[in-house]
């Protein structure tokens, strides 16, 4: 399944819809129920009530028949209504799984007797590839597992994994190496060492993650499940105790009749934290899916949400915060030379060049100078490639000899030449340095004509980006191996807050223990086998997919988009998910405050009269106060469940400020909504005639 159709499926979809109907009555069994323990109070209260409605058949009931069924009713439908809630996050992940379970293919691999592709070849199920083994894939074949590249240069079509169209370029040897098994070679061949035995490959691992009922809760979700499930015995403690003070009080008033243990049930099951209980899981599960909506696999649900809590953010220069090519952005001419001459010389010695920074000076004399059109072929030009040793690049042609290059090798070629090196081209170099840039100068035989600037071209909004982290108290910091000054300058002009210059594998490592040794979250993104240690350090570490093994096995998530500046994103995701719990968890204690309103002079006003004035909504009668109360505390779970799967609205606020909104929306909210709810319900069903 593609991402772009992931993203659009419908909230509820008609098939998840139906599965998790069916998956919501599955869920009854109080084996699986008893990993929830408020939902699990809630299924006991709804088989006691249950138990007591067969008893009134008897007639031997503490109530009417009809009103202790209808209790018993609206209390199964509460669980019900979790269930579903747990189910519809569940099922979008399975969805997603049963996609990529239909991508897998058991191929035919050709096995290799060694690393060469000349090497004997052998015909084998891909399922019986082991790590170590070495397969040669050739045009139209797929990749028959997860591997590295260690021979040749292929385009390989990645669409079956993170759903782009687009091919991409696969080779030995750097950064670009890895291959995922599934996708197919379009062009040339790979040689590709297996790093991956059965059932342990990265489609595997994806199938895993995305399916809901495999995830393993969060720290803080484990500590939001002992609050609740405390909240709950300190509830179920004081109903219990209600029992026999109603029956002391009866007889101490001699009057009214003690509260039934139907009565006692409902008050329990509407004074825990029900909603909440109800919707955690279904919270958690949803925020995975919404990593993976932004097509990235997380390696546990810990990692989802450290994301949100995450308060350094380290991110590489090149690819991330910069386009990451130099271009050219300016021609510097010497004393008494033309601007024109100098950058039609430039072009000239870059039209072979197929370097980015090449092809941008081509371009950057187009669109300056207008200098179009040149027949190579008529200039009779012969190029002189770049090489390591002369760190010069140029053209002969027509007895004219241009070379372009680093500042201290063209000095040395026109000294060569008999020529000199003028000063105010060493000031312009100079000055170009100071700025950040990188200065390539150009000569003509003996002379210099003037400089070019190469400018790193920070990425259109990302300033915008880094002051909406700061606003949320993250600090961001840029990894660069660029000299201090030029380190500095891009910095600058990227609005980050600190910078790593000339940075190595050791020096990454020891700012991310430095910052955790002070209480810090740290995140940082890596593709290359020398981040890896740094990424197994960092508590949120986004290995790209197109990455080295060693990256993403060190990495809790991998980005199949393989784009450095999805570290941002994947904070606000984190964010969110921890927002959404937040919000809701207010939502849900809030409502207690109402039902105390209708439940409790309900189950007292026959023994204390002097309660009436705490029915404040005016209710009809104790039994329809009583019914109203749990409607609404089984109702309020089923419309909260798209909130819970789509999440609160993020907005990069401090956390002061996300708290003060969360007091007043959701807070508030969450204690007028009940009265509103409780008291529509009891018109209806007086109205209607229910009780």
């Amino acid at each position: 399944m593609s991402r772009k159709s992931r993203k659009q499926r419908a909230l509820f979809d008609p098939i998840i819809v139906r599965r998790a109907l069916w998956e919501s009555v599955r869920k009854l069994n109080p084996l699986y129920q008893i990993k929830n323990p408020v939902m699990f109070v809630v299924e006991v209260g709804s088989i006691l009530t249950t138990c007591l409605f067969l008893q009134t058949l008897s007639g031997r009931g503490e109530a009417a028949p009809g009103f202790i069924f209808q209790i018993a009713v609206w209390l199964w439908i509460t669980v019900l209504f979790a269930n579903f809630a747990e189910s519809m996050a569940e099922g979008r992940g399975k969805a997603q799984a049963a996609a990529l379970r239909s991508s897998r293919q058991d191929i035919e691999a050709k096995l290799l007797a060694g690393p060469d592709r000349k090497s004997k070849i052998s015909y084998v199920p891909s399922a019986q590839l082991k790590r170590g083994d070495f397969v040669l894939v050739e045009a139209g074949n797929t990749v028959p597992g997860d591997g590295e590249v260690v021979e040749g240069v292929a385009s390989v079509n990645e669409s079956a994994i993170t759903g782009e169209s687009a091919p991409v370029i696969r080779e030995s040897g750097g950064d670009r190496s890895a291959v995922t098994g599934g996708t197919q070679v379009l062009s040339d061949w790979l040689v590709v060492r297996i790093t991956a035995n059965p059932g342990e490959t990265f489609l595997d691992k994806m199938i895993s993650m995305v399916e809901g009922a495999k995830r393993q809760k969060t720290p803080n979700e484990i500590s939001l499940d002992i609050l609740l499930a405390g909240l709950t015995i300190i509830f179920l403690l004081v109903t219990v105790t209600l029992l026999p003070f109603s029956i002391f009080s009866v007889r101490a008033a001699g009057q009214g009749s003690p509260v039934t243990v139907t009565v006692l049930v409902a008050l329990l099951v509407c004074l825990i934290p029900t909603t909440i209980g109800g919707l955690l899981s279904a919270i958690g599960i949803a925020g995975m899916d919404r990593m993976i909506q932004a097509n990235v696999i997380a390696m546990s649900g810990r990692a989802v949400e450290a994301a949100g809590d995450v308060d350094v953010l380290l991110l590489d220069k090149t690819g991330t915060i910069t386009l990451g090519n130099r271009q050219a952005t300016a021609f510097l001419p010497a004393a008494g030379v033309d601007i024109g001459a100098l950058a039609d010389a430039a072009q000239l010695a870059s039209l072979a060049d197929e370097t980015p920074e090449g092809r941008s000076i081509v371009v950057l004399a187009k669109e300056k100078h207008n200098l179009r059109e040149r027949d190579i072929e008529s200039l009779g030009a012969v190029f002189v490639p770049f090489s390591a040793q002369t760190r010069m690049s140029g053209v002969d042609l027509g007895g004219r000899e241009i070379r372009k290059g680093a500042a201290d090798a063209v000095a040395k070629y026109i000294t060569a030449q008999g020529g000199g090196f003028p000063d105010d081209v060493r000031s312009l170099v100079d000055n170009i340095a100071r700025e950040g840039a990188t200065p390539l100068v150009v000569a003509e035989g003996p002379r210099v004509l003037g400089a070019i600037r190469l400018g790193d071209v920070v990425k259109g909004g990302i300033r915008e980006r880094f002051a909406e982290m700061r606003n949320m108290g993250i600090k961001t910091i840029m990894i660069t191996g660029d000299n201090p000054l030029t380190a500095a300058a891009i910095a600058a002009e990227a609005g980050v807050d600190d910078f790593l210059a000339e940075a190595t594998p050791e020096t990454k490592l020891k700012l991310i223990r430095e910052h955790q040794a002070g209480g810090r979250l740290v995140a940082m993104t890596g593709d290359g086998t020398n981040d890896a240690p740094a990424l197994a350090q960092a508590d949120v570490a986004v290995a790209m997919n197109t990455g080295t093994q060693a990256a993403k096995e060190a990495g809790n998530l991998v980005d199949l988009d393989s784009n450095p500046t999805k570290l941002i994103e994947i904070v606000e995701i984190g964010k969110q998910l921890l927002m959404t719990r937040g919000t809701l968890t207010t939502f849900s204690i809030a409502n207690d405050v109402a039902k105390y309103f209708a439940i409790l002079p309900a189950a007292f006003l026959s023994i204390y009269p002097a309660l009436g004035a705490l029915n404040v909504m005016r209710l009809a009668t104790p039994q329809s106060a009583v019914l109203s109360a749990v409607i609404f505390n089984a109702l309020i779970i089923i419309f909260l469940v798209p909130l819970a799967l789509r999440g609160v609205t993020y907005r990069p606020l401090g956390a002061e400020a996300v708290l003060r909104k969360n007091a007043l929306i959701y807070g508030v909210g969450g204690l007028i909504v009940p009265f509103i709810g409780i008291k529509l319900i009891d018109m209806i069903i007086t109205a209607i005639g229910i009780v």
